[in-house]
Order: C-alpha cells, then sequence, then structure tokens
C-alpha cells in the first residue's frame, strides 16, 4: 500500500493542525479521529457524502481534540457587532479556529461570488481595522477579507448543521499527552458504532445511511442522476471519500489492523474508482461500482470488532 500524499478538501483537519501547532499530527491523522471515513450517507435521500449517518465536521473536530488531549473554548455570537468583538478578544491570546463558513462568500477564492451551501473552516490570524487576515487551507495562506465579507461568511446562514451563527474555537489548552497511535487506538469503538449506525444523532427527513444508503445513490445514478449531485460527486464527494478512506487504512495498518486496513484500502479503491466514470458519464460502471462498495460497510464494521 502507498500512502496518498497530495491536496484534497480537509480544511477543518488542516486548520485543527494549524491550532495544535509544533508537534500536532498530521492532518490525515486528525481526519480518521473525527470519525469521517467510517460511513456514507445521503442526505435528505438527495446529498450523497462518504461520511458517516449523522456525523457532521463540527461534531468530528470536537471528538478529535478530545482523543488527542486538547480542550479548547467553544463559542457563537447573535449578530456581527458581537462576533467581531469575541474575535477580537480572542486573538490577543492566538489564533481562532473559525467555521463553518460559508464557502461560496469567501470572495477572495476565483468564482465565489454568492452562497452554494457549502462548509469551509479556516484559522484567523488577526482582526486589525477594516480587514480580517487568516490562513485558508484551500491554499491561500494570510489571505485577508474586508471586515463585512468575512462576517457574512460566517454567519454561515447556508450551513445546514451549524448550531451557532459565527462558531469559533479558541483558549486551545493541552490537558493530557497523548499520541498519536494512542488516540487512533482510542477513535476505534467511535468507528465501529459510526459504522453500524447510529440513533442518537438528528438527521434530515429521508437521509439514508451505510450500505442501504450507497445501493439508493446507485439507484439514483441509473435512473438519472441530477446535474447539481453529479457536479458534487465530481468536484468534492469523491475525492474527499477516496483520500479520507486511504488515510483510515494507513492509520488501521500502522495499528496492526490488518483485516480492517484491507477492506478500507479497498473501499477506497472503489471510491476512487467513481472520479473518472462520473466526470465522463460513464455510468454503468459507475452503478457497478457502487453496488460493490455498499457490502464493505458492515464488512469494515465486523473486522473493528
Amino acid at each position: 500500500m502507498t500512502d496518498y500524499i497530495g491536496s484534497g478538501p480537509y480544511c477543518y483537519a488542516n486548520s485543527l493542525a494549524m491550532m495544535l501547532g509544533a508537534g500536532a499530527p498530521s492532518p490525515s491523522v486528525i481526519e480518521v479521529l473525527t470519525g469521517s471515513p467510517f460511513g456514507f450517507e445521503i442526505l435528505g435521500g438527495r446529498l450523497p457524502l462518504f461520511d458517516p449517518y449523522g456525523w457532521d465536521p463540527d461534531r468530528g473536530l470536537d471528538d478529535a481534540i478530545r482523543l488527542l488531549g486538547w480542550t479548547c473554548h467553544r463559542t457563537g455570537a447573535e449578530d456581527d457587532d458581537q462576533a467581531l468583538n469575541m474575535l477580537r478578544d480572542a486573538l490577543e491570546r492566538g489564533p481562532a479556529l473559525i467555521g463553518p463558513v460559508e464557502f461560496g462568500l469567501l470572495r477572495h477564492l476565483p468564482g465565489m461570488t454568492g452562497p452554494i451551501g457549502s462548509d469551509h473552516f479556516v484559522v484567523v490570524l488577526e482582526a486589525d481595522g477594516d480587514l480580517v487576515r487568516f490562513h485558508d487551507p484551500h491554499g491561500c495562506p494570510y489571505a485577508t477579507l474586508p471586515v463585512p465579507d468575512f462576517m457574512a461568511a460566517w454567519r454561515a446562514d447556508t450551513i445546514g448543521y451549524r448550531t451557532t451563527a459565527y462558531t469559533m474555537r479558541g483558549s486551545f489548552e493541552r490537558v493530557r499527552r497523548v499520541s498519536a497511535d494512542d488516540a487512533l487506538r482510542a477513535a476505534l469503538p467511535g468507528a465501529a458504532a459510526w459504522l453500524r449506525g447510529r440513533e442518537d444523532l438528528p438527521v434530515p427527513p429521508g437521509t439514508v445511511g451505510g450500505e442501504p444508503g450507497v445501493h439508493l445513490l446507485a439507484d439514483q445514478i441509473t435512473q438519472n442522476l441530477d446535474p447539481g449531485v453529479r457536479d458534487h460527486l465530481a468536484h468534492f464527494a469523491i475525492r474527499v471519500g477516496a483520500r479520507r478512506l486511504a488515510d483510515a487504512a494507513a492509520a488501521l495498518s500502522r495499528l496492526g489492523h490488518d483485516r480492517a486496513a484491507t477492506v478500507a484500502t479497498r473501499q477506497a479503491r472503489l471510491i476512487g474508482a467513481l472520479q473518472r466514470d462520473i466526470v465522463a458519464g460513464d455510468l454503468e460502471p459507475a452503478v457497478e461500482t457502487l453496488r460493490r462498495l455498499a457490502p464493505t460497510y458492515p464488512e469494515l464494521a465486523d473486522a473493528l470488532g
């Protein structure tokens, strides 16, 4: 197995690695600790995501921070003025992890002119005068935005899973020393629980997870895939899904969970193969790939015990 190294939409994992500083585990390890590789869901019966039923990045970040032996202060705000004051106060003690934000309102990025309902995370460094300066893990160190533009993105009105407007994490503190491998070992029971399906978390009506969800996506492709969903798969979901499972396979292998690593590698290969087929509109092999992928989720749960 050759580990994947390269770009990918790992915004919250990259942002958390920046916040933890020297000695932080790699973003690939952080991503596995969030639980994201361990499942599949179709939100509302329409939007396919290669992450667990009921999972979201906000919850995953909290899990990774805890598993790594850190705490932080997580806050929100009611309006722009309160949020800006909260941010400036936090920045006196160090950078702040901001998100979710609305990706389409980050106007420093080419082509972003309005909401697209896509989440993102950044690390804010300064909020002086009329500008906010931040590290954007989407390839833009020391990016800047005028305060009104940044606040509009940070409100995250279009992000369905947000629990507060203007979500911010700051005042990070290490409360115990945990190695990356020990954190990964501690995460495995949660990974198995995600794969088996958690019923304690809210999901939009019509959401289908796991093996049935993958079959539902295959049915939708067979019947006539919505062009917006096809673009979502091609530009985001397949890329991040394949990388998550490649990283999970590498983590499981280094922990000695060879059977689980083999299953995760097979999943990563299957999902990665979808990229060309979806982009090219070659849907018959994509459907076949999804039918082969579907039973691997309970198989991985069984391998994790």
